[in-house]
């Protein structure tokens, strides 16, 4: 074999190579890529079924609820526009409160309850996630486009 084949072969090898470590660097950055969605989202079906994503909005007041001997607790999570029920098991974080921006991280069963495998709270009552804030406020827009029609 010529210096100029060999040479060829090792190029094409080191091309291969970087190929395969970008396929596997791009398949593990999209495995592990988690979208925000408002509740008014999730019901028009734009959010995954059976994928990770989160979801952001408000607690509604009155609709926590805990199971009993357990940690499994439920509440709702609204945009003012749509509600969607959040079952959570574990402890909640302890600015977690009924009326308070939240973000929830899990995935959308089949019975339309989101399952959260963890729950954030805001930090203090000037903070909400710019997602969560947007979507408030666009709820809030598309409300009152409607009843002013």
């Amino acid at each position: 074999m010529k210096a100029r084949h060999r040479r060829f072969a090792w190029i094409a090898a080191g091309l291969v190579a970087i190929g395969v470590a970008v396929g596997l660097v791009l398949n593990a950055f999209q495995s592990n890529l988690v979208f925000f969605y408002s509740p008014s989202q999730v019901l028009s079906k734009e959010a995954p079924v059976g994928r990770p994503f989160r979801i952001g909005g408000m607690v509604e007041s009155g609709s926590l609820q805990r199971e009993k001997d357990s940690l499994t607790v439920r509440f709702v999570v609204t945009d003012t526009a749509q509600n969607v029920t959040v079952r959570y098991t574990g402890l909640l974080p302890d600015l977690f409160k009924e009326g308070k921006g939240v973000v929830a991280q899990g995935s959308l069963g089949p019975d339309g309850v989101f399952t959260a495998t963890e729950v954030l709270a805001k930090h203090d009552e000037n903070y909400m996630p710019p997602e969560a804030a947007a979507a408030i406020e666009q709820a809030h827009k598309g409300g009152q486009m409607k009843s002013s029609k």
